[in-house]
C-alpha cells in the first residue's frame, strides 16, 4: 500500500490528533477521488424514494434557541441565499424548529415549485402529544401540507428506541397519512448514532461527521464503521458538521474531498452564511 493510501485509511481513527498534522491533511489533498462529483447531482436518500440534490442548505449554523446564524440574516437575507442555492441546482432545505429557520424556508417556498425541493426539518419533542402538536404547527409555519423529512433531533441517549417509542409513532403514523415522508433522527452520542443503526425504523439519519472528530459522537473511525453499518441496511444517511463546526474553515478541500471519499454518505449539509460562501462552496465540490 502506498504511504498516501495509508495515510488516509488509517488517520481517521487519530482523532483530534489531525488537527495538527499538516501531512495527513495534505494527503487527503493529493489523493484523487474515484469520480468526480457535483454539489447539484441527483442522489436517492437510502430506501426513502426521495431525490435531490448531494449538498443540502443549512440553516443552523450555532442554532439553538429559535437563532443561528444564518437566521440572523433575516426572513429574506436568508430566503434569498436558499433561492440562490435552488439557481444553481441545490433542492435540499435543511431546517428546524430549533434554529427558527422555518418562516425563512416558507418565504422560499414561495418561489420554487414545492415537489422540486426537499424540505428536512426537525423537532425536540420527547412526548406524543407534543410531536402532533409540531408537525401541525412545522406545516403552519413553511406553509405546506407536508414534510418531506421529519427527524428526532438531537437524540443522545443509549435506549432512546424504547424511551421514545411514542413519538416513533407518531412519526410512523405521519408517513401513513402522507403528513412526511420520511423520518429518522439526527444523533448527538455514539450511543444513540449505533442504536439508530439497528432500529428498523430510523430510515434517516444525520451524522456528525469530519477528518478530525470535531465536534463529533466518536472518533472518524468509529463513526464511519456505524455509518457503513447504516448504509448496509438501506437507511439515508446525511453528513453534518463536515467543516467541524467552523475548525476546518481554512480546510475546506481537505474536508469536503474526505466526505466524499468515505462511500456512505447519500448527501451532506453545509450552512452558508452568504451567497458568496455558498457559491464557494459550489465550486469547491466540483474541484474535489
Amino acid at each position: 500500500m502506498r504511504r498516501r493510501e495509508f495515510l488516509i485509511r488509517s488517520a481517521s481513527g487519530l482523532g483530534a490528533a489531525w488537527l495538527s498534522s499538516k501531512s495527513i491533511l495534505q494527503a487527503i489533498a493529493d489523493q484523487p477521488l474515484p469520480a468526480k462529483f457535483s454539489a447539484s447531482d441527483t442522489v436517492t436518500l437510502g430506501s426513502t424514494g426521495i431525490k435531490t440534490s448531494r449538498l443540502a442548505m443549512g440553516t443552523g449554523t450555532v442554532g439553538s434557541e429559535h437563532h443561528s446564524h444564518q437566521t440572523a440574516l433575516g426572513v429574506k437575507g436568508l430566503s434569498d441565499l436558499l433561492l440562490n442555492g435552488y439557481n444553481h441546482g441545490l433542492r435540499f432545505f435543511d431546517a428546524a424548529d430549533s434554529y427558527g429557520s422555518h418562516p425563512h424556508v416558507a418565504e422560499a417556498l414561495k418561489h420554487v415549485p414545492r415537489d422540486q425541493v426537499t424540505v428536512l426539518t426537525k423537532t425536540f419533542s420527547r412526548d406524543p402529544a407534543s410531536a402532533r402538536a409540531d408537525l401541525d404547527r412545522f406545516r403552519r409555519e413553511l406553509g405546506s401540507d407536508y414534510l418531506d423529512v421529519c427527524l428526532m433531533h438531537c437524540v443522545t441517549e443509549a435506549d432512546w428506541t424504547d424511551r421514545y417509542r411514542g413519538v416513533m409513532d407518531v412519526l410512523s403514523e405521519a408517513k401513513e397519512k402522507g403528513i412526511i415522508r420520511t423520518h429518522g433522527c439526527s444523533c448527538h452520542s455514539i450511543e444513540a448514532l449505533r442504536a439508530a443503526a439497528k432500529s428498523p425504523w430510523v430510515e434517516i439519519d444525520l451524522a456528525r461527521i469530519n477528518p478530525i472528530g470535531a465536534y463529533m459522537d466518536a472518533d472518524p473511525a468509529t463513526v464511519v464503521g456505524v455509518l457503513k453499518e447504516m448504509k448496509a441496511a438501506g437507511k439515508a444517511v446525511v453528513g453534518m458538521k463536515i467543516l467541524g463546526q467552523g475548525t476546518l474553515r481554512n480546510r475546506q478541500d481537505e474536508a469536503i474531498k474526505y466526505a466524499l471519499s468515505l462511500g456512505v454518505l447519500d448527501a451532506f449539509t453545509i450552512g452558508a452564511e452568504s451567497k458568496a460562501e455558498q457559491e464557494d462552496l459550489i465550486r469547491r465540490i466540483a474541484a474535489a
